[in-house]
């Protein structure tokens, strides 16, 4: 069964930027959404950005600007790099991948935004 393992986070201050990658450790369908999604404490999983095995991005309103979704298909790897990070980006990581053959979440990694 494919696994998806993130990587890349970690403490940063406010302004500085992270770079999250999410990789399969198998073979996976080659079409697929994929999102990275965040959960804080006490809060609910949101959801932060997602890219098509085609390309196309969406992103929430509140990292618009900041953050960039990108894969690398040959690898099998989703990629989130993190911009101009605030205090309020503060979560665990997690991303998630769906396609016909189902819905996979990786472990999460945490990414703490302080000073």
């Amino acid at each position: 069964q494919v696994q998806f393992v993130e990587s890349g986070g970690g403490l940063v201050q406010p302004g500085g930027s992270l770079k999250l990658s999410c990789a399969a450790s198998g073979s996976i369908f080659s079409s697929y959404v994929m999102g990275w999604y965040r959960q804080a404490p006490g809060k609910q999983r949101e959801l932060v950005a997602i890219i098509s095995s085609g390309g196309i991005t969406n992103y929430a309103d509140s990292v618009k600007g900041r953050f960039t979704i990108s894969g690398d298909n040959a690898k099998n790897t989703v990629y989130l790099q993190m911009n101009s990070l605030k205090p309020e980006d503060t979560a665990v990581y997690y991303c998630k991948h769906v396609s016909v053959r189902g819905t996979y979440w990786g472990q999460g990694t945490q990414v703490t935004v302080s000073s």
